[in-house]
């Protein structure tokens, strides 16, 4: 028999919980030949999440729970749930049944009799969002996929089976600064793709908030593009030739003995190039933010307390 593991990160979804485990072990029980294990991962919750995730594992065995001792992010919890999985295919879904239940059988069948390494769902639109995130979620996507030259487009998310070897080169991966769906792209592998539709929670609020979005995008452009570096030095060409021009023009006015004034011209083009300045110095220092923190070789995440452990 086929070992399928569903990891689901969770953070403040104790509402979310119940409603998941039913609907996924509903589906799950339609697939034959298969037996199924859940590796939740509470990724530092400060509701009673680590309450209904203890419950879970006492009426069930297939349901283990690892806690991590404070907040370490959705990316971190992804790695810790692939790591201590043992099927031979692994799941990662949300716990907010926004990743539908239902495409399970569909993806078992891609990755077990259709040759596939992976099968992903692609979120067509994303209906009941906000204008402006849905606008900035778009537009970041085209950003990505041109300075990253990798395949991420709009609606590919976290939502995935995958087969035990990409799983596998994945965990090879142990980066601190982790972007799953880069990485995801960057192991390669033959994914299908199966769309579906956006659906709202099933209980309880996002944890996504514009702010959090955008440090997640800017995470993900740092650990996966060299462009803002190329992007400086372009800058720093074209103002150089514009500080060549502006001197050849003062040049010729001197020559023609026309006046030049000069005091508020030279405050502004100071001011100018100092803030172009200490803008790259700022994405210069993002990436050696990053390899410090990649030389600290802290650890990805830290486990407080899991059952599995309890019955080791």
């Amino acid at each position: 028999m086929d070992k399928i593991s569903i990891v689901v990160p969770c953070y403040n979804e104790e509402e979310s919980l119940p409603l998941f485990y039913r609907e996924v072990s509903k589906v799950m029980e339609g697939i034959p030949d298969t037996e199924t294990e859940f590796i939740f991962v509470d990724d530092g919750s400060n509701d009673h999440t680590m309450e209904v995730l203890k419950s879970l594992s006492y009426k069930d065995p297939r349901c283990n729970y690892f806690s991590f001792s404070r907040n370490f992010g959705k990316e971190a919890a992804m790695y810790a749930g692939l790591k201590h999985a043992k099927g031979d295919y692994c799941v990662i879904m949300d716990a907010d049944l926004q990743h539908p239940p239902a495409l399970l059988p569909a993806m078992y069948e891609a990755v077990s009799q259709e040759g596939y390494d992976c099968c992903a769902g692609f979120r067509e639109d994303r209906e009941g969002e906000g204008k402006l995130r849905n606008f900035l979620s778009r537009s970041f996507y085209k950003v990505i996929q041109k300075m990253c030259r990798l395949e991420m487009s709009d609606g590919a998310g976290d939502f995935r089976m995958m087969n035990r070897l990409m799983v596998d080169s994945i965990l090879k991966m142990k980066e601190y600064n982790r972007y799953m769906k880069g990485i995801f792209s960057f192991v390669g592998f033959e994914t299908k793709w199966l769309p579906f539709r956006n659906v709202e929670r099933a209980a309880g609020q996002t944890k996504w908030t514009l702010k959090s979005l955008f440090r997640y995008a800017i995470d993900g452009i740092f650990s996966f593009s060299t462009a803002p570096i190329t992007l400086a030095s372009i800058v720093g060409v074209l103002l150089v030739l514009a500080a060549l021009v502006i001197s050849i023009y003062g040049l010729v006015q001197i020559g023609l003995d026309a006046p030049v004034s000069g005091w508020l011209w030279m405050t502004d083009l100071i001011l100018f190039l100092g803030g172009i300045q200490m803008s790259f110095i700022g994405i210069i220092g993002q990436y050696i933010a990053k390899d410090y923190m990649e030389n600290k070789n802290r650890p990805i995440y830290i486990i407080k307390e899991s059952n599995r452990f309890r019955r080791n």
